[in-house]
């Protein structure tokens, strides 16, 4: 089953939720500021997604400026600091099977359905 990471409060997670309503395919809603990732479960959409960990991370976030920019962080630290603080994670990541994306255009999302 497809799932969204979804923040409701997010333009863009809204958006790519709407992407997923009109494809009339079933999807799970996962509102991960609500119900927070753990580690093992950021690391697999990470592989899914084909990135490094800092590429998911939302730079402009003050708890990104304040407590971690500039310093030297491991890919296992800054998958810590997100499962810590899931606001610094982007979004909205559409997950499918073995693939994810993230919604950013919202259009990206169509590369998975």
């Amino acid at each position: 089953m497809i799932q969204i990471l979804h923040n409701p409060r997010c333009r863009k997670s809204r958006e790519g939720l709407a992407v997923l309503e009109a494809s009339k395919q079933p999807f799970e809603i996962i509102k991960y500021l609500d119900d927070k990732l753990n580690k093992q479960q950021l690391t697999e959409i990470i592989n899914k997604l084909g990135i490094a960990p800092i590429a998911l991370v939302r730079k402009n976030e003050s708890i990104w400026k304040n407590d971690f920019k500039g310093k030297n962080l491991n890919d296992d630290a800054i998958i810590e600091a997100m499962v810590i603080n899931p606001k610094l994670i982007e979004r909205p990541i559409i997950i499918h099977n073995d693939k994810a994306v993230i919604g950013r255009p919202a259009e990206a999302i169509q590369n998975i359905l």
